[in-house]
């Protein structure tokens, strides 16, 4: 059986040290068989404000989170959501996912697991005509899956859609997991 995770995040701004992480989800499904076998999502006070423009995007403001754990109570639970993971799968998860959730682990000081990562944004560019890092509505639109952009941005439905490009995109030939040693 291999275990596929996707996983997406909402922060408080851009990746820089001063920024954090409000919101994650992770969704780990069998690759042989599609099916969702668990979830995590979280959100998560981040002790400092969220930028005008990250608020616009995702639309969670910090009286959202009042209550919500702090990211040290959080970081222990995403390693063990990502348990027996083969492969993380990300939008942007080079750019962006990856490099935010190590940076807020280290602050934290919790060990993350060292685990193989695809990056639906930069690795399917097959989905744009021009070749041109597709947005995850083009990405969806490439493999016939629905999407609503007024859904978009909460990171469980961002997951949800993309994980399903995913699959489509290996049935359809467009991964190929034995290059990652996977499957």
């Amino acid at each position: 059986m291999t275990l596929i995770a996707a996983l997406d995040l909402e922060t408080t701004g851009l990746l820089a040290p001063d920024q954090r992480i409000i919101e994650i989800y992770v969704g780990v499904w069998e690759l042989e068989t599609k099916s969702l076998i668990r979830e995590f999502e979280q959100r998560i006070d981040p002790q400092r404000s969220i930028a005008a423009d990250a608020q616009r995007v995702h639309g969670i403001s910090s009286v959202m989170l009042s209550g919500c754990p702090t990211w040290d109570f959080v970081a222990p639970d995403l390693v063990h959501a990502l348990d027996g993971v083969d492969l993380v799968v990300a939008h942007n998860g080079d750019g962006f996912d990856k490099p935010f959730i190590e940076q807020e682990m280290k602050r934290v000081k919790v060990p993350f697991p060292d685990l193989k990562w695809y990056d639906t944004m930069t690795s399917l560019r097959c989905a744009t005509p021009n070749g041109k890092v597709p947005n995850l509505g083009e990405l969806c639109f490439a493999f016939d899956v629905e999407y609503d952009p007024s859904k978009a941005h909460a990171a469980s439905y961002d997951v949800k859609v993309m994980a399903e490009c995913f699959f489509r995109a290996n049935a359809w030939g467009w991964v190929n997991l034995e290059e990652l040693n996977i499957g």
